[in-house]
């Protein structure tokens, strides 16, 4: 099978799980306390994240996905033209075909042409080169480079590696010798506290957690192959919102994706402590279905609604939400309890905040100054 009917084949059956999938995940298990006296003013509110040296105007990407086919290359220029109709940034799928086959540039370069201002992530795998590196960030003009990791997808993969022992070296040689932020990410299966503390301690800048959810490339991979045998892999991993909820006070900042269905979701993953939020096979499904205005009339409805869900809980930037308080139920509370992590303070951190606004408001109504 060549590397461009490998492509096809991802897209499709991504599809066919995304129709199939019953829409639920642990991001259900993660609600906000309700506080009827929060909200502010819309136009207070800012969807302005900064993180790693990276400044985006709104906390929402298009994460990586495909390149490597015809196909696949339309679906990229679909896609770049979206992420410039909406203002949001976009990664690459894995360029490895590109540095395989350079006669396949022109499916991943559609990403720069069709949004030369944009902000461009190009997308690699952990084994890459560094010259290698240096040729996929060259040929998008990329602001960002994407370093996958992707052992449980690889394993069931027909034609995947089965030496992983190098990676660690590699992406730290990677981030050194490459001139933009460099960000690891995971493609579904989802990054551990263990995992972000190390990538901090190679040079990486950001960590896409990229948890169980939305793609499953094990599923993937194993429907290809002919006994489909590794059933016992779908599922693997950690949520994003567990992985967020590991993460939870470490230094690298973090970005989610994986599961992500609606802005409640990105806003979600905004208050367990993301500076920023992807989503891949829901956009890429509104764009299979729909069309190019369709997928930009969603992301431009979602920014307006996260704006909206921003206003309700007082948080008047992204960063804003961490304060907000939220409850952890069900099978999501079991994974902190087993993992150390205390759910409580979660639940009361707007407490201090709420004090100091109740003094404000009070002294406004008395004329008592502090």
């Amino acid at each position: 099978m060549t590397s461009a009917q490998r492509k096809d084949d991802h897209v499709r059956l991504a599809m066919e799980q995304h129709r199939a999938h019953s829409g639920l995940n642990q991001f259900d298990e993660v609600s906000f306390v309700h506080h009827a006296l929060a909200g502010i003013d819309r136009p207070d509110v800012s969807l302005a994240t900064s993180f790693g040296g990276i400044e985006w105007q709104a906390p929402l990407y298009i994460n990586a996905m495909t390149g490597g086919s015809a196909k696949t290359g339309e679906i990229n220029r679909d896609l770049a033209t979206a992420a410039r109709e909406s203002g949001v940034a976009i990664a690459s799928g894995s360029m490895n075909a590109y540095l395989k086959d350079p006669s396949c540039a022109h499916t991943f370069s559609v990403l720069r042409t069709h949004n030369p201002d944009g902000f461009v992530m190009a997308n690699i795998n952990a084994t890459t080169s560094v010259d290698n590196a240096r040729r996929a960030i060259d040929l998008l003009r990329a602001d960002a480079l994407q370093i996958h990791v992707n052992t449980a997808q690889e394993t069931p993969m027909p034609e995947g590696d089965r030496s992983f022992s190098s990676w660690v070296g590699q992406i730290e040689q990677i981030a050194a010798g490459v001139d933009v932020p460099v960000i690891v990410k995971e493609v579904g299966n989802g990054l551990s506290r263990q995992t972000v503390l190390l990538l901090q301690n190679l040079g990486v800048r950001v960590a896409d957690l990229a948890g169980r959810g939305g793609t499953d490339f094990a599923r993937i991979e194993n429907g290809r192959r002919e006994l489909a045998d590794y059933a016992f892999l779908h599922g693997w991993g950690q949520s994003t919102a567990a992985c967020l909820l590991d993460a939870q006070d470490v230094a690298l900042p973090v970005l989610a994706s994986g599961g992500v269905r609606n802005p409640l979701d990105v806003a979600r993953s905004l208050a367990l402590g993301a500076r920023a939020v992807g989503v891949s096979g829901g956009f890429l499904r509104t764009l299979m279905d729909d069309g190019v205005p369709a997928l930009v009339a969603q992301i431009t409805t979602w920014l307006d609604q996260l704006a909206a869900l921003m206003t309700m809980l007082g948080a008047r930037t992204p960063a804003d939400l961490t304060r907000c308080d939220v409850l952890i139920h069900g099978s999501l509370r079991d994974f902190c309890a087993d993992r150390g992590i205390d759910t409580s303070r979660l639940a009361q951190r707007s407490a201090s905040t709420h004090s100091l606004a109740s003094i404000d408001t009070l002294h406004d109504l008395t004329g008592s100054t502090r």
